[in-house]
C-alpha cells in the first residue's frame, strides 16, 4: 500500500502544530540516515524514537471508565493475562492492552473492511476501496451491530472500543507506532476514535479469505477458452472418498437423517434440493470467460486479510480421547495456515476474572484478532475448542444481463438498488462510485472496472443466451453479505462449559464456515459444523457460474442449524480435520460444496494417529507436536518409484536423479533430495498442465505460442499467437496442491494421454507420453536447480529454495526501500511443503518461496491446562524494534511450542511484567 502520497487538505495547523510536524519529520530523517548510512549519532537517535511508542507494561496507569483496578501479567514473550473483577472491565482493558502492542495493525484493518485505505495510503488504493465499499463489510456489520447481536454483546464491544480510545487519548501518531511517524513524512493522516463496527467488520474480512470454491468458480469458467469439458474434469477430479475418509463417519446430523430416510430433504426453505451438476449453458462461452477475466483483475488486488486471497486456504486441527493418551483425557492440535504476515494475525492473551460470577463470566485464554474483543481458539477452565476452514460453498457468481438501468429476471426487467459512495484520497479529489445491487442485494461487481462493462458489451454468448444488449455484467451472491451473529458466537464459546453449550455457541457462527473441534475436561471430544450454508435448486451445484436471469438458479434457502453434521465421542477415539470432505458422498442430502481439500493432509494425520495407537500405544503433548511437523511428501510417495526406473543419458541429470534413491520423502529444510524431487513437480506440473492452460491462470511474464482462439475455440494449428500470463505468482496454476495430486495420481493410469504431450524446446526434447514427461521434467528440473542453486548438488537443500520472508503488510511491501528494511525480518530456511502436515505451503506455478504457513501451533493438554503448549507466527508486539516483534519465530521455525500458563500459580510464575490499570 503505497505510503508516497501528498498530504491531505484540512485546517491549517498553527505554530505547536508545525512544529511538531517538523519534528515528526526530522525524527523519520534521522531514522533513514541510521538505516542507509549508520551513523552511530543517528542509530541512537532511531532507538530513541522507535522506543517512544513501546508500551508501559510496568507499574501503573489509570484509565477513566473502569469500575475496579484491572491486572495485566505479561510473560518473557510480552503475552498479556488480564485479571478483572467485571466483564466490561475485563474487555476494555482488553482493548487497551492490544492497542498498546498493535494499533497499527487495527487501523489499517479498519481502513480496509471499510474501503477507506486512500485515506491512509493516498491513490493507489482507489480501486481497492471501490470494491471494498461495493461488498460494503462496513455496512452489514453496522446492521448486525443494530439489529442482531445481544445486550451483552455490545456492552463488551462498547467497553473494548472505549479501551482501545483510552490508549489513543492525548497521542499524536508517532507515540502509537513507527509506520505513523513514517506516515507524518508525507500525509497527515491522524487516527481516529474506535468503534464497536470497527471490531465486527474484521470478521467480514475473515469470511472474504475463508469464503470457499468462488476461485474453483472463476478457474473452470476461464478454462473454457483452451479446454474442453473432460479436460476441464481431468483438472478437477472427484473426492477420493475410499482413500481418505472423511470428518464425520460416526456422526448425527438430527432431524436431515430421518427426513433423508424417508426419500427426499428440504432446504431450509421447504424446497427440494438435490445433487445436480450446475451448468452455465445458457451464458458459456466469452461472455463468462471475458467478464471472469476482467473481474479476477480486480480481486486479485484486494488486501489480503488472513489468506491468500481465497486460495491456499487450509488449517490442521484434530483431537484424540483419553483412551489414547498417556495422561487419560483428551488432547487437542490446531494449526491454522494462513498468508505470513508481519505482524501474525494472531494475538495470544488471556482473559481472567477474578472471581467467576455472573458479574465477571471469564477465564479463557489462547489466540484472537487484534481489533476484536474475546477468543477466536482457545481454552477455558473446562472446555477446548479449534477451528479448520470448512470449505463449504457460501458465494455464487452471476451472470447478470443488463438492460437500461435494470437487470433481466425471468423476462422482466427489474430496477437496481442503487447508492453513492464517497471515497477520500490522501493527497488527491475525493471519488464518487454508485454502487448496484439487485434486489436481493447482490453487488454488481463488475460496475468496478470499466473494461468489463466494455467486455460485456461485445461478449459473445450462444443462442441460448439472452440478447447481449447493453452488456453483462458480474454479481455476487454471498451469505456474508447477510447480517449475522457470529460475533454472539464468539462470547459464547468463551464461557461454554460442556458440549451442550458448545454446540448452542456454535451454532451462532454464520460466517465463515468453520470446523469446529472440540474436548473437555470430563473426557469428552466432539465436532460440529456450523454455519450458513445455502442450498440449491437441482440444477445447480454452485461449482460454476450461474444465469442471474433464471430464477432456477436462485438460493432455495439454507441449511438449518441442526441439520448440519457434528460427531460426539465417536467410537474410533479421535476426530481429524484438514479440510478434507465433511462426510462421505451419499450420506448426507445437501451439497455442502464440490471443491473440497482432497484429503492429503487429513488422511496423513489419521495414518500418524494409527500408528502411534496400535498395539496399545498411548499418545502425549509431544507426540502431538511432532506430528504438526510431519513433512512427509506424499506426492513424493507416488512418484519417486516411477522417476527412479527413468533411463536418462545425461550423467548430470542422472547424478541429480541419485539423490532420490533411499529419500524417505521427508522434506526437511536441509535435504538435497527435496529440493530436486520439488523441482521436478514443478516441472511435472508446468509440462503436462501450465503451459495449457489459458492466460488468465498462468503467471504474468509467462509467454507461449500458442494456437489463436476466437470465441468458438482454437482456431488451427498453424495460427499461433504469443500470448503472457496475467496472475501474480502466488496465485496462478497449476499450484501443486493436493487436487493436482489427485489429478496426476489419476493421469498416470493414462500414460499415453494428450496431457503428457509436450513440444520440443530448444535442445530439450519433447514428450509424447507420461515417461518422456517425467524425464524432460527431470531433465529441466536438474539445470533449474543448477541456475539457482549452483552445479554441485552437494550444496542444494530445499531450504535455501523454500524460504520465509516476514514483511510488514503496508509499508513493508510498498514503501521505500529503507522503511522495508526496518519493518520486515527474514528469510528463514523452512522444512515442509505443500499439502504436508507442516504446511509450508508454495505455488508451484510461481517459485519455491513460502506463500502461507502454520500461521500458529498449539496443543490443548485437558488433564493439566498448564501442561498446554503454544506459538506464535511472530510476536506480540507490532512495533518494529520491540523485543517482542519476531521474538517467536525463531523457535517456531525450528517447530517449538512454548509454555502456556493457565492457573494463577502458573501465570504467576511466568509473569515478567505486571502494569495496574486503575479506575
Amino acid at each position: 500500500m503505497p505510503p508516497n502520497t501528498t498530504a491531505t487538505s484540512g485546517d491549517k495547523p498553527g505554530k505547536t502544530g508545525r512544529k511538531k510536524g517538523r519534528k515528526a519529520r526530522l525524527i523519520v530523517l534521522v531514522l533513514v540516515l541510521a538505516v542507509v548510512g549508520g551513523i552511530a549519532f543517528g542509530a541512537y537517535w532511531s532507538i530513541s524514537t522507535v522506543r517512544a511508542s513501546f508500551p508501559q507494561t510496568k507499574g501503573s496507569i489509570t484509565l477513566e471508565g473502569l469500575s475496579g483496578p484491572v491486572t495485566v501479567k505479561r510473560d518473557g514473550n510480552g503475552i498479556p493475562q488480564i485479571y478483572a473483577s467485571t466483564d466490561a472491565d475485563l474487555f476494555m482493558a482488553q482493548g487497551y492492552v492490544q492497542a498498546q502492542d498493535r494499533f497499527y495493525e487495527m487501523d489499517v484493518r479498519r481502513h480496509m473492511t471499510s474501503g477507506r485505505l486512500s485515506e491512509m495510503f493516498g491513490k493507489g488504493q482507489v480501486k481497492n476501496d471501490e470494491f471494498l465499499r461495493t461488498l460494503g463489510w462496513d455496512r452489514v456489520a453496522k446492521q448486525e451491530y443494530d439489529t442482531k447481536l445481544s445486550a451483552a454483546t455490545k456492552k463488551y464491544l462498547q467497553a473494548y472500543s472505549e479501551g482501545v480510545n483510552a490508549y489513543l487519548a492525548g497521542k499524536d501518531g508517532k507515540d502509537i507506532s513507527l509506520e505513523y511517524a513514517a506516515l507524518g513524512f508525507v500525509n497527515d493522516y491522524k487516527p481516529e476514535q474506535w468503534t464497536p463496527v470497527d471490531s465486527i467488520s474484521w470478521l467480514k474480512a475473515m469470511a472474504w479469505d475463508l469464503r470457499g470454491n468462488m476461485q474453483d468458480e472463476i478457474d473452470r469458467a476461464l478454462m473454457t477458452s483452451r479446454l474442453d469439458p473432460q479436460q476441464i474434469k481431468d483438472l478437477y477430479p472427484d473426492y477420493p472418498y475410499s482413500r481418505n475418509k472423511a470428518i464425520v463417519q460416526e456422526g448425527q446430523y438430527d432431524d436431515v437423517t430421518r427426513t433423508f430416510q424417508q426419500g427426499g430433504a428440504t432446504s431450509g426453505s421447504g424446497t427440494p434440493t438435490g445433487t445436480g451438476t450446475g451448468t452455465t449453458s445458457s451464458s458459456s462461452g466469452s461472455a463468462v470467460t471475458s467478464q471472469l477475466a476482467g473481474l479476477y483483475n480486480v480481486l486479485d488486488d484486494v488486501p489480503t486479510a488472513v489468506g491468500v486471497n481465497g486460495q491456499g486456504i487450509g488449517s490442521n486441527s484434530w483431537v484424540i480421547g483419553g483412551q489414547y493418551t498417556i495422561s487419560g483425557k483428551p488432547l487437542l492440535a490446531n494449526d491454522p495456515h494462513l498468508s505470513a504476515s508481519l505482524p501474525s494475525v494472531w494475538y495470544q492473551m488471556g482473559l481472567h476474572c477474578t472471581t467467576v460470577s455472573s458479574k465477571c463470566q471469564y477465564d479463557v485464554t489462547g489466540y484472537t484478532f487484534a481489533g476484536m474483543p474475546g477468543v477466536i481458539i482457545g481454552h477455558n477452565a473446562d472446555i477446548a475448542w479449534g477451528m479448520t476452514n470448512s470449505g463449504v460453498d457460501v458465494t455464487d457468481l452471476y451472470l447478470e444481463k443488463l438492460s437500461g438501468d435494470g437487470y433481466l429476471y425471468n423476462g422482466r426487467t427489474k430496477p437496481f438498488t442503487t447508492r453513492e459512495e464517497t471515497i477520500k484520497v490522501a493527497g488527491g479529489a475525493s471519488k464518487t462510485i454508485v454502487v448496484r445491487q439487485t434486489a436481493d442485494g447482490m453487488p454488481l461487481l463488475s460496475d468496478r472496472d470499466d473494461e468489463l462493462v466494455q467486455v460485456g458489451k461485445r461478449a459473445t454468448v450462444n443462442t441460448a443466451a439472452p440478447d447481449r444488449g447493453d452488456g453483462y455484467g458480474i454479481a455476487l451472491r454471498w451469505t456474508a453479505l447477510d447480517p449475522g451473529t457470529t460475533m454472539d458466537a464468539v462470547f459464547a464459546l468463551d464461557k461454554a462449559s460442556d458440549w451442550s453449550e458448545f454446540r448452542d455457541a456454535a451454532a451462532q457462527f454464520d460466517v465463515p464456515s468453520q470446523n469446529l473441534i472440540y474436548a473437555d475436561t470430563k473426557n469428552d471430544i466432539g465436532y460440529t459444523l456450523p454455519g450458513k450454508i445455502p442450498t440449491r435448486s437441482s440444477v445447480d451445484d454452485g461449482s460454476v457460474p450461474a444465469p442471474g436471469w433464471d430464477s432456477k438458479y436462485k438460493w432455495t434457502g439454507f441449511i438449518k442449524k441442526d441439520e448440519l453434521p457434528y460427531e460426539y465421542n465417536p467410537k474410533r477415539g479421535y476426530i481429524v480435520t484438514a479440510n478434507q470432505a465433511v462426510i462421505d458422498k451419499g450420506k448426507y442430502p445437501y451439497t455442502l460444496t464440490t471443491d473440497w481439500g482432497y484429503g492429503t493432509r487429513s488422511q496423513r494425520i489419521t495414518d500418524l494417529i494409527e500408528s502411534k495407537i496400535k498395539d496399545g500405544g498411548k499418545i502425549s503433548t509431544d507426540d502431538m507436536r511432532q506430528m504438526q511437523l510431519d513433512n512427509s511428501s506424499e506426492i513424493a510417495k507416488l512418484l519417486v518409484p516411477r522417476l527412479l526406473k527413468i533411463n536418462l543419458d545425461d550423467k548430470n541429470v542422472r547424478e541429480a536423479q541419485k539423490l532420490l534413491e533411499g529419500w524417505d520423502y521427508t522434506q526437511d529444510s536441509d535435504s538435497a533430495a527435496a529440493a530436486y524431487f520439488n523441482a521436478v513437480w514443478r516441472n511435472v506440473l508446468k509440462l503436462a498442465f501450465g503451459n495449457k492452460l489459458p492466460k488468465e491462470l498462468r503467471v504474468k511474464g509467462q509467454c507461449l505460442w500458442v494456437d489463436k482462439i476466437d470465441s468458438t475455440g482454437p482456431v488451427d494449428d498453424d495460427a499461433k499467437v504469443r500470448e503472457c500470463g496475467e496472475r501474480d505468482a502466488d496465485q496462478a496454476q497449476p499450484d501443486g496442491g493436493d487436487r493436482w495430486f489427485e489429478v496426476v495420481r489419476n493421469l498416470m493410469n493414462q500414460p499415453n494421454s494428450a496431457w503428457w504431450k509436450t513440444p520440443q524446446s530448444g535442445t530439450r526434447p519433447k514428450a509424447d507420453n507420461m515417461n518422456e514427461l517425467f524425464a524432460r521434467a527431470m531433465i529441466d528440473a536438474r539445470w533449474e536447480l543448477t541456475a539457482k542453486l549452483g552445479k554441485d548438488i552437494d550444496t542444494w537443500s530445499w531450504g535455501r529454495l523454500h524460504r520465509l520472508f516476514l514483511k510488514n503488510q503496508t509499508l513493508g511491501t510498498d514503501g521505500p526501500s529503507f522503511l522495508q528494511y526496518v519493518l520486515n525480518r527474514g528469510p528463514w530456511k523452512l522444512s515442509g511443503g505443500e499439502a504436508t502436515v507442516n504446511a509450508t505451503g508454495w505455488n508451484a506455478a510461481g517459485g519455491y518461496g513460502v506463500v502461507w504457513v502454520p500461521s500458529m501451533r498449539m496443543v490443548v493438554n485437558l488433564d493439566d491446562l498448564d501442561k498446554s503448549k503454544w506459538i506464535n507466527l511472530t510476536g506480540a508486539s507490532g512495533h518494529a524494534f520491540s523485543a517482542h516483534y519476531t521474538d517467536q519465530t525463531g523457535k517456531w521455525a525450528a517447530g517449538e511450542l512454548l509454555p502456556w500458563s493457565f492457573s494463577d500459580k502458573a501465570v504467576d510464575k511466568s509473569t515478567s511484567d505486571t502494569l495496574v490499570l486503575k479506575p
